[in-house]
């Protein structure tokens, strides 16, 4: 009995016990604390949005110990902060949340992702009840829409094309975002039997193009050549997104999608440029076109016009000249007219007509930035419905500027002028290399020093002297100038180099005004049109024609 009184007594003491705990557990409410955010419901893409954090305490109880998590939606570019976590201490609360007390955080950002995709921000709250030792937690979210993406990405490319022909397509992109997006990349996918060939710029792996950073109103155009084949009325698809790289991962922010039909060819165009059909233009050349047309349809075709249509600004539309044809200056088209041209009149089926003209490149043009570069001329030709478009490089212009002083205050020259036979005079001869519309790499400038001259060892700017080289054999100097930019020299300083020469004149010499250098010639690699490009300049003598100091006369060996 006395057992059963204890056990007894033993249970009521254990249920108190864990009924004070439960109670204590279970005399706070996480609802007594309200926590929300506030923000818009839709945004442009990186638009600057402000979301509040806002909470209140509507119990009577001191809430100690709080820590408040923000997390941005996913991709987000935070304004003000260093991550898209962001944690408030007990500090950033003054040390606790006091009965009634109503603040608000706020959050800057911008949010990073394609129009239509939901954006979801989050918020945390922790904190413990004064008197209790269990802590609480309380959290919501936020969503916001990207409502619009104001970035252009499109394809330029024709709905139609026959099997087995070349193409040529662009995909075009523009910003008009508020705010630069970086790290951007570029992806396509082609439909089945696309054979890729080339593109401008060069890609990776034949479907990535980095483009880097895009401020608002800037842009660009990635072109595409390759060949596509497919059953006639079969569609092929393009597809291409645009994105931006961040922490790793690819943000999608647009796609584009064009489909292309194959159709039935009925005329085939070709071109020939100075019986060439892959002719690299050079500057000053003539041109002789020949637009060749075959009807490789069923029927006859008559009446018809050829219209050639020339883009470029290499081409001296002063010069062209066609036999048949109407030039239009206008927007610098040649019209052949069918009255004029029997072939254009009728053209019984699997028959082949021409047309020609001429015309002449300049000698050089002024360009205003480096962006002017890889020219190329354009022939974009109409027959009835049938259309080419015809694309020949251009090759660069690279120039060797030589020089000769004796006057100067690089190095100080001295010596008897006119030169005397057995006594020495020195020289300065300076280099200067420039580059026109494309990108040359590895250039180099040769020379031959004139007999009894040779090199002092004075050269400026001493950081070129390790680019200097002599052979005594040949008595060749080499300098090695290296890879030039669009425009170096022209658009900016040249790339330069002066050393001085000594010359001591023998007897043969007297009297005459001898080579001191012979012509320098200026070689390097077109990137543009993968060619060897080349130039010279004149010889110097000891008439020093660019020194208004020495005349004629002071040039001959006394």
């Amino acid at each position: 009995m006395k057992k059963t009184t204890l056990f007894i007594i033993f249970l009521a003491i254990l249920a108190g016990v864990l009924g004070f705990y439960f109670f204590q557990r279970n005399i706070y409410s996480k609802d007594i604390l309200k926590v929300e955010i506030l923000g818009p419901e839709e945004a442009d893409l990186l638009q600057e949005i402000e979301y509040i954090v806002k909470y209140k305490n509507n119990g009577s109880t001191r809430l100690e110990e709080p820590e408040l998590i923000f997390e941005y939606p996913e991709h987000s570019i935070p304004v003000g902060e260093e991550s898209v976590r962001v944690t408030k201490g007990s500090d950033d609360f003054g040390g606790a949340i006091y009965p009634g007390e109503e603040k608000t955080f706020s959050f800057k950002g911008r949010l990073l992702g394609k129009e239509g995709e939901i954006k979801t921000a989050k918020v945390s709250l922790r904190y413990r009840p004064k008197n209790l030792k269990a802590g609480y937690e309380s959290s919501t979210t936020f969503t916001t829409k990207i409502n619009k993406v104001p970035l252009t990405f499109e394809f330029d490319i024709p709905s139609k094309i026959e099997s087995g022909k070349e193409l040529t397509f662009r995909l075009n992109y523009f910003s008009n975002v508020d705010y630069p997006l970086s790290d951007l990349r570029i992806t396509i996918n082609y439909p089945s039997e696309f054979e890729f060939i080339n593109s401008n710029p060069r890609s990776l792996e034949k479907t990535e193009w980095e483009i880097g950073l895009l401020n608002k109103a800037e842009g660009g155009r990635i072109e595409i050549t390759g060949k596509i084949s497919g059953e006639v009325s079969e569609e092929k698809v393009f597809q291409a997104r645009i994105g931006s790289w961040q922490d790793g991962e690819f943000v999608l922010l647009k796609e584009a999608t064009k489909g292309i039909e194959i159709v039935r060819p009925d005329l085939h165009i070709s071109q020939q440029i100075n019986n060439n059909p892959a002719y690299l233009a050079s500057l000053g050349d003539l041109l002789h076109y020949e637009i060749f047309f075959k009807n490789i349809g069923e029927t006859t075709l008559t009446d018809m016009f050829l219209i050639c249509r020339l883009e470029g600004e290499a081409f001296d539309f002063q010069t062209i000249k066609s036999d048949r044809g109407d030039f239009v200056s206008g927007d610098n088209s040649i019209i052949f007219d069918w009255r004029r041209v029997p072939a254009l009149q009728f053209l019984d089926a699997q028959e082949e007509g021409k047309v020609e003209f001429w015309i002449e490149l300049k000698e050089d043009w002024e360009i205003s930035s480096a962006e002017d570069k890889n020219p190329a001329i354009k022939n974009k030709v109409y027959l009835s419905q049938a259309r080419e478009e015809f694309v020949n490089k251009v090759k660069s212009k690279i120039e060797i500027v030589q020089k000769g002083y004796f006057q100067e205050e690089v190095f100080g020259n001295s010596g008897p002028i006119p030169p005397k036979v057995g006594e020495t005079t020195t020289y300065t001869i300076t280099w200067q290399a420039k580059n026109y519309y494309s990108e040359v790499k590895n250039t180099k400038v040769k020379a031959t020093l004139g007999e009894k001259v040779k090199l002092s060892g004075q050269i400026f700017p001493e950081e070129e002297s390790d680019k200097l080289a002599f052979d005594s054999q040949s008595r060749e100097l080499v300098w090695e100038v290296g890879d030039l930019e669009v425009g170096q020299g022209i658009l900016n300083d040249a790339p330069n180099i002066s050393f001085q020469i000594e010359f001591a004149p023998k007897e043969s010499q007297k009297g005459k005004t001898p080579d001191l250098i012979s012509a320098a010639t200026i070689s390097g690699q077109d990137q543009w049109t993968e060619t060897t490009l080349t130039a010279s300049s004149t010889a110097i003598d000891t008439t020093l024609p660019n020194d208004d100091t020495v005349s004629d006369s002071q040039g001959v060996v006394q």
